[in-house]
């Protein structure tokens, strides 16, 4: 049976993520957005590559959300990107209630669906779609750890001269400033990175890494990045709809892992058919723990403003 994707915001995430899919082969593919024309167009001019780069997948553009009924996966990137200068914070009053029109939506025409959030302050709007939904914690999911873990690698990489697929890492925590990029758990070639980078280079490259996104905004001076959510986002659907049951850091609802309880946040998740299959607990270190606790306290706080 084909599997569907729904993507909710054609702008440059949702519109690359729908390339990614549609050329993968893996769904058909609903891009919705509230400027009906611009999903409209980029559905048209995804449909005119098909038989240059050989799928039959079918994308529609569409601004009714019946479109998006009998969806195996929903992805919401709709929301206000950042501006140069703006925290992830101060999206929240903005993004809110866009999120919130967003979720009772699905919620009405793809009962059954895993979502994917991306919008940001990405742990608190994922925290609201959960809430607004209803949906079981499994079917809610936050995309970050994800891509956040992918830049450390990136950097990691550059800066020893090895290839990126000799570096392993997780980084859990918030999707922003108080992120915490496992060292206990990097490794470069099944070594700790302890052993081959020194400390301070180590601690720039955590640093550059926290604040990879607002480089990347400032560079672009509107909008922000899209190519590196986008993969991520790809690598997540595909581990949902072939049940690969991947290990990823991922947004989840915590009801006392990690020592935390209710809200999001980014630890190691096995992700298959039915969403957040499991919450892996990684022993880490007691300063990583600290770290986790404090990024917790900043997304609860942030939490505190949906109210």
């Amino acid at each position: 049976m084909t599997k569907k994707v729904s993507i909710i915001g054609a702008g440059a995430v949702g519109a690359t993520l729908a390339h990614r899919v549609l050329e993968s082969g893996i769904a058909d593919v609903v891009l919705l957005d509230i400027f009906k024309n611009i999903a409209l167009g980029k559905a048209m001019d995804l449909s005119d590559a098909s038989a240059v780069v050989a799928h039959e997948r079918t994308i529609i553009g569409t601004d009714d959300y019946k479109d998006i009924e009998s969806s195996d996966i929903v992805v919401i990137t709709a929301g206000l990107p950042r501006k140069p200068g703006m925290t992830r914070d101060e999206l929240i009053s903005k993004n809110a209630g866009i999120i919130k029109d967003v979720a009772l939506k699905v919620k009405t025409h793809a009962p059954k669906s895993i979502i994917i959030v991306v919008t940001n302050p990405l742990d608190v709007m994922t925290y609201l779609t959960y809430k607004i939904t209803g949906f079981s914690k499994n079917r809610v999911i936050g995309m970050a750890g994800l891509l956040d873990g992918s830049r450390f690698i990136y950097l990691i990489a550059s800066a020893l001269g090895v290839p990126r697929s000799s570096v392993e890492t997780y980084v859990l925590g918030s999707h922003g400033d108080t992120m915490v990029p496992l060292i206990s758990k990097t490794k470069v070639d099944g070594k700790p990175v302890t052993e081959v980078m020194d400390k301070a280079k180590l601690q720039a490259i955590v640093k550059r890494t926290c604040d990879r996104g607002a480089e990347i905004v400032s560079l672009f001076g509107s909008g922000s990045a899209f190519y590196s959510p986008s993969a991520a986002v790809f690598k997540m659907i595909e581990s949902i709809l072939k049940d690969k049951k991947e290990t990823v850091a991922a947004s989840a609802y915590l009801e006392g892992e990690y020592g935390l309880n209710d809200l999001y946040i980014g630890v190691p998740c096995k992700i298959g058919k039915d969403g957040i299959e499991k919450i892996v607990e990684f022993d880490i270190s007691a300063d990583e723990k600290a770290a986790l606790a404090r990024s917790a306290e900043a997304i609860k706080v942030l939490n505190k403003l949906l109210q």
